[in-house]
């Protein structure tokens, strides 16, 4: 065994992830809004670059429709790592301290090899996704599609059961990639842990509250709805407010053993 298994193994071990109630979904959205509303502007500034990217990657699928599917999906993927910073703050908060712009920063600055490895994964699984779909997009589309319309009336009107498939396999990829990273990050930030462990976690922390996380995933996934409906502008207040709660849904849910993990500074 390899010194870096030994020490995922060591690590696994001082990890213990608890049950919790659905009503822990409340509170998690309460809390993440009250640290959005007490740091202010460095938390709305996350969700505003969030806004910013989302309509340039809009633009470029609605340039290259070959790109839309693909895009739809890959830009959640790389969601958790954007958040980097809110949960920074949300730490921050939690220990008495005033939360800043400069903590943010410093939660990039002084982040791990392991979190720069796995932000560049998620990066990477979204750019295949959107790669498999565009290339699905030309073997089995076979009229000339020109804007938005044209691939609304496509997937509606004509080729349904294409649509269905890729719906399937986007949200297959969805739900491992949630289940992968709904507290890799915010663990990864905090504790001296290795990718395997932080995603091993993150699989358990779902396998142990299956009813709670499923909610959590809707209500992300209903946030994004509403923020596409508003042209993206629903970011700028959701997009924190997710990012302040996924740190204490970590908080509640994650138990770790101090004595035995060294805990970031």
């Amino acid at each position: 065994m390899s010194t870096t298994d030994r020490e995922g193994l060591l690590h696994e071990t001082t990890l213990h992830i608890r049950r919790v109630g659905f009503e822990h979904l409340g509170q998690w959205i309460s809390r993440g809004w009250h640290d959005m509303v007490r740091t202010g502007w460095p938390s709305y500034l996350h969700g505003l670059v969030v806004f910013v990217l989302s309509l340039l990657t809009l633009r470029i699928a609605l340039t290259n429709t070959f790109l839309l599917p693909g895009v739809a999906t890959a830009f959640v993927l790389v969601g958790p790592i954007l958040a980097t910073g809110l949960y920074a703050i949300s730490r921050r908060l939690e220990a008495g301290h005033a939360g800043t712009f400069h903590d943010a920063l410093c939660a990039w600055r002084t982040a791990s090899r392991c979190l720069w490895r796995f932000g560049l994964l998620l990066v990477l699984i979204g750019a295949l996704w959107v790669g498999i779909s565009a290339l699905l997009f030309h073997l089995f589309v076979n009229i000339e599609i020109r804007d938005l319309n044209d691939f609304a009336h496509y997937v509606l009107a004509q080729k349904t059961e294409h649509f269905i498939l890729w719906t399937l396999a986007g949200g297959l990829l969805a739900a491992l990639i949630f289940a992968m990273t709904v507290i890799t990050v915010p663990l990864l930030l905090d504790r001296d842990v290795t990718i395997r462990t932080a995603v091993l976690a993150s699989i358990r922390a779902v396998g142990e509250n299956p009813v709670p996380m499923t909610f959590w995933a809707g209500f992300i996934g209903l946030a994004t709805a509403l923020s596409m409906a508003t042209a993206m502008a629903g970011f700028i207040l959701l997009y924190p407010l997710i990012g302040h709660a996924s740190w204490h849904l970590y908080r509640d849910i994650v138990e770790v053993d101090s004595a035995s993990v060294a805990q970031r500074s």
